[in-house]
């Protein structure tokens, strides 16, 4: 495949992920009324975006949705209830795989951070603070208390 090919590919699949249908468009792609989409909006099950003036647009990613919701209700006989706590859930997986992205991220740049500042302790390159060794100090409650003398000197 060619590089021009590729960036076309590209170009279309983002145009894809922006178009938005009305409902009745969304209704027809589904072959589900545009009723059955009202409600499924109603009750949370898929939730379009709106206009200013209050009218639906059904993304791709909602089309997708819709079918699965299709599948589940037909094929596999779950109820609206039962296909409102697989979607909750299948979000909340979704949402932990993102977290765990996250975090293994930032453990990679804390596991580099530590290899650079190992390299430079193995270096000598303390940052200016003095090499020598650690000595335990004993803490002490000794309070001192200077006091000018009349003539101006300390006792």
């Amino acid at each position: 495949m060619t590089k021009d090919q590729d960036h076309k590919e590209d170009n279309q699949e983002r145009q894809q992920e922006r178009e938005v249908f009305v409902i009745s468009v969304a209704a027809e792609i589904t072959g589900m009324h545009a009723q059955t989409l009202r409600t499924y909006d109603r009750i949370g099950l898929v939730t379009p975006e709106r206009t200013r003036g209050g009218g639906r647009r059904y993304s791709r990613e909602d089309i997708d949705q819709l079918r699965e919701i299709q599948r589940l209700s037909h094929e596999e006989g779950v109820n609206l209830a039962g296909i409102k706590t697989i979607i909750e859930q299948q979000n909340r997986i979704s949402d932990l795989k993102d977290e765990i992205d996250s975090l293994e991220e930032e453990a990679a740049m804390l596991r580099h951070k530590i290899t650079e500042l190992q390299t430079r302790l193995d270096r000598g390159e303390g940052g200016g603070r003095n090499r020598g060794e650690i000595v335990h100090v004993p803490r002490s409650t000794a309070v001192v208390l200077w006091e000018q003398r009349r003539g101006g000197r300390r006792r």
